[in-house]
């Protein structure tokens, strides 16, 4: 991969590392209790994509318009892996080290969101309180929880990558196969 779409790659995803990590420092500031809304969840990973498809596009156009697959995944990847890693690791600084006591306000207003989302569906009295004992034998902010949370929105953003990298690719119509 040439080093000008791997510096792209690389700024792209230190640009996304800081707008999440300035989110949850707001969101940490303002009110902890938007970090329980579902509709977060749903914006933080549309903005995760954009900045990935926006770094493979912008690789594309860096190479004159054509790019292998190999190399629209690299940029996408690179991207989406650095800011979720500097992401999470101000969230396990900020949970484990600055603040811990913000971690315990915040486990307790996801499982109460949690409980009136499944008392909403109609969930049984039983499984409401199985949910809640495992969400309590958890500890969700932990380091190592944290980073095993990293893997598997890693492998979901490779699997999101591995299409849009089909998408974005484009071959060179005059080369020889």
């Amino acid at each position: 991969m040439e080093s000008s779409i791997k510096s792209s790659a690389l700024k792209h995803g230190l640009y996304l590392g800081i707008l999440m990590i300035l989110v949850t420092a707001i969101l940490y500031a303002v009110n902890l209790d938007l970090m329980t809304k579902w509709w977060l969840n749903i914006i933080l990973f549309a903005i995760i994509l954009t900045f990935g498809i926006v770094s493979a596009l912008k690789s594309r156009t860096l190479l004159n318009g054509l790019i292998t697959f190999k190399e629209a995944f690299s940029s996408y990847f690179i991207t989406v892996a650095i800011g979720v890693m500097l992401s999470t690791l101000f969230s396990i600084l900020l949970f484990n080290v600055i603040d811990p006591e913000a971690a315990e306000v915040l486990k307790e207003k996801i499982t109460q969101a949690s409980i009136e989302m499944m008392q909403n569906f109609g969930a049984p009295e039983t499984e409401i309180n199985k949910a809640v004992a495992a969400m309590n034998e958890q500890d969700q902010f932990s380091a190592l929880n944290q980073l095993k949370s990293i893997a598997w929105q890693l492998l979901v953003y490779a699997v999101i990558g591995l299409i849009v990298a089909l998408i974005v690719k484009k071959k060179d119509p005059n080369a020889i196969n």
